[in-house]
């Protein structure tokens, strides 16, 4: 009981404390995750000893807050990303989001083979679930209102939203190279097809819901005057319907819910056009909440960024579950030598190779490509496919340890390293990348 109320005590702190300085931590050399990490790791067992948390034993538990934490995330960055498909600037998250992910598996698996000593399979594993980027993690980075076109933070949020989902197919092609049977179709003759219809069912399933919902709440609050608030109903009922409808359909429920937050963004694009500033056009046309929800010109931005403002209130609480979660976990398993090379290797080697090679002849320029490089950070998407995995494969020798042990202090380690690592560098770099922008307009 006393372990309970201190908990609260610490917790409930930390949400105010958080609250009443987040304006001074913009302008800190250091991101919001900096502060969960240690606090978690002084409620786990290696500190106060106040929380527990199991990786194997709790390892469905853990699964779904981090999948629910990387759902809010994806359908967030979507309604970020206002910008026609048409746009030239989407082939860089494109890039990004499926070659440059291509690449880090690849040689992250050559990594797990030749360095680590791990068989195919489990190379493939770990290799797929440190993969994917995580801008969250270093908001400073992320694209900031939907008007924000700057080639290097719509790069970087275009390309978090797409690879999050697009490794899921290679998480099972590693579990299914382990013979775990629930991943056999991502094996052999059928995984090509299991890979492209799960990316390509995701992307459109996602896109319909969006749009087809979309245009319906529009339609009953303009013509009829119904469907009037309730956008925090909205917001996670698109979620749950885009993601439950794409793995019913056996494609990428990430991807489909990334789909359908750009989706909904481009239905308020279209009726606010191009130009239009959403914030500004429903600040200045609409007499009350109501109506502006059924008011014809600005319904539909009236819509997206109230959904969008409530997503983003979402992300951020995700995000101090899931890092204090990280910290807590860390302090039972401790940190990793391993851990530590991969993540050197991850963020000095091949993630700059990846970039690199992804983006030949793309009109980037030597800053942009610096940062874009440098800013490839692990967060959320690597914990809910290391705890995905821990329900199937735990158990599985790795020569005298078991995949958990050899695996959950590596991934912790490599995740909090980056967090470290990019929230130390973020605000001084992206200060320096903003006043070399100034200069030379």
């Amino acid at each position: 009981m006393e372990n309970t109320t201190l908990w609260f005590t610490l917790v409930g702190t930390l949400l105010i404390a958080m609250g009443l300085l987040e304006s001074l931590l913009h302008k800190l050399p250091f991101s919001p995750a900096m502060i969960y990490l240690p606090v978690g790791y002084a409620l786990g067992p290696a500190g106060l000893g106040l929380v527990n948390l199991d990786p194997v034993r709790h390892a469905a538990s853990l699964t779904l807050v981090t999948e629910i934490a990387l759902l809010i995330s994806l359908f967030t960055v979507g309604l970020k990303l206002r910008l026609p498909l048409s746009d030239r600037l989407w082939w860089l998250p494109v890039r990004l989001g499926t070659v440059a992910m291509l690449l880090t598996i690849g040689l992250l698996t050559a990594v797990g083979v030749i360095v680590l000593g791990l068989p195919l399979g489990p190379a493939v594993l770990l290799a797929a679930i440190i993969a994917p980027t995580d801008p969250v993690l270093a908001s400073v980075v992320q694209v900031q209102d939907p008007g924000d076109h700057d080639r290097l933070r719509f790069s970087l949020s275009g390309e978090g939203g797409m690879n999050d989902g697009t490794t899921f197919p290679f998480v099972m092609i590693g579990l299914g190279l382990m013979g775990l049977p629930l991943a056999q179709r991502f094996t052999g003759l059928t995984a090509i097809g299991s890979v492209v219809w799960g990316i390509a069912g995701g992307l459109l399933c996602g896109w319909l819901v969006g749009r087809r919902v979309g245009r319906l709440v529009l339609y009953l609050r303009s013509r009829h005057r119904l469907a009037l608030g309730m956008e925090e109903f909205l917001t996670l009922g698109l979620i749950a319907l885009s993601f439950g409808l794409a793995e019913l359909i056996h494609s990428v429920g990430f991807v489909a819910v990334f789909a359908t937050g750009v989706a909904m963004r481009r239905i308020e694009h279209k009726a606010s056009g191009s130009n239009a500033v959403p914030e500004a056009t429903v600040a200045t046309a609409i007499p009350s909440r109501e109506e502006g929800a059924a008011d014809r010109t600005v319904g539909a931005a009236h819509m997206t960024e109230t959904v969008l403002g409530f997503n983003q209130q979402l992300e951020r609480l995700a995000e101090f579950v899931v890092v204090l979660m990280l910290g807590i976990l860390l302090s039972g398993c401790g940190f990793s030598a391993e851990g530590v090379l991969v993540a050197l290797v991850l963020l000095i080697l091949v993630r700059p190779i990846a970039v690199n090679l992804s983006l030949l002849g793309a009109r980037v320029t030597r800053s942009q490509r610096a940062l874009i490089t440098w800013f490839g950070i692990r967060g959320i998407g690597s914990l809910y496919y290391l705890m995905f995995a821990l329900q199937y494969v735990a158990a599985a020798r790795l020569g005298s340890q078991s995949l958990s042990e050899r695996f959950v202090p590596l991934v912790l380690t490599v995740v909090a390293v980056s967090i470290l690592m990019h929230g130390v560098t973020s605000t001084p770099l992206m200060q320096w990348y903003q006043q070399r922008r100034r200069k030379q307009k």
